[in-house]
């Protein structure tokens, strides 16, 4: 039985990661600070002996030193990925998302763990001049949140060249499905409980997204890690299928049965700093290998959608 790592394991793509991952018969430890990641995300594995999770930080060398022990494998998601805070904290993304990266390197290294998968991000392009944007564009960087994660797979790339190790990285688009509790489709409910009549939206809502569902996602992550097998392998992850803020932020008012909802915006194409207004991805790369997307944007939007309803108490429109 192979054994795998999963840092920040009880997080949205993490837990979905780890489902999959004891699905395939793998032994699973999952190592979580638990200050974004919930144990309930996985606690429909309480019984399984497959599944070990130790609460833990990866700035914490110590402990990633021992729960590498024995691993074929580190899928390493853990990360601080709040660009808004990042504009007041300027260590955050280099504590968490470089340091943190350069202890598990090191710890696979100690440990002589062979395989690294590394959940990067599309921000790393920056506001990309070429779209789609396929792995080799070089972007201007745009947010601490993407030049960390740039970083990240700086270092990781470099230790292949010196140490027995290989490396995935795996650049998402948007992400959606059930156990996502941030983003646009929490922030739009949680704003119409609040008031029903109107909704503020960070930017134009013009800006275009890829919304890609956590079940394709994984199943990208899975067969990338299965098929490639060169020292580095990047890959985007996204849809070639585009998606306006505002076009997501009908389908959350139509879910909550709400009429007659002024939209309101802050103005600019940008929702915030680093909040890149056009995100779409070159996915021919992975496509090659054979991964096709199975869930279209609409039906992930209205999925995640329905669940976040549900998470936040099972709201009904005002009669």
């Amino acid at each position: 039985m192979k054994k795998a790592l999963v840092t920040g394991g009880l997080g949205f793509i993490g837990s979905h990661l780890v489902d999959r991952l004891l699905q395939d018969g793998w032994q699973v430890s999952v190592l979580d600070n638990q200050l974004t990641g919930r144990p309930s995300n996985l606690a429909h594995h309480k019984e399984n002996r497959a599944l070990d999770i130790v609460e833990g930080d990866v700035r914490d060398f110590e402990t990633l030193s021992k729960v590498t022990v024995g691993c074929d494998a580190v899928f390493h998601l853990a990360a601080h990925a709040l660009m808004r805070v990042s504009l007041g904290d300027h260590r955050a993304d280099l504590e968490h998302n470089v340091i943190g990266t350069l202890n598990v390197l090191e710890s696979m290294t100690a440990n002589k763990v062979p395989d690294l998968v590394f959940a990067s991000t599309s921000a790393l392009y920056g506001e990309a001049a070429v779209v789609p944007t396929p792995e080799d564009y070089s972007g201007i960087q745009t947010s601490l949140y993407g030049a960390a994660k740039l970083a990240g797979e700086g270092y990781a790339s470099a230790y292949t060249q010196f140490a027995p190790m290989r490396f995935w990285a795996f650049r998402f688009g948007t992400v959606l499905g059930e156990r996502c509790r941030r983003g646009a489709i929490w922030d739009f409910e949680r704003k119409l409980i609040e008031n029903p009549k109107e909704l503020p939206i960070l930017g134009d809502g013009k800006q275009s997204k890829d919304y890609l569902s956590v079940k394709d996602c994984v199943d990208g992550i899975m067969l990338g890690y299965e098929k490639s097998s060169r020292g580095v392998n990047i890959f985007n992850l996204g849809l070639q299928e585009q998606t306006t803020v505002n076009q997501l932020a009908d389908i959350v008012i139509e879910e909550m049965g709400l009429l007659g909802v002024r939209k309101t915006y802050s103005g600019g194409p940008r929702g915030w700093v680093g909040d890149n207004p056009v995100v779409y991805l070159s996915v021919e790369k992975i496509k090659a290998l054979g991964w096709k997307p199975t869930v279209s944007p609409a039906q992930v939007i209205r999925a995640t959608a329905r669940w976040t309803l549900q998470e936040l108490g099972g709201y009904r429109a005002p009669s």
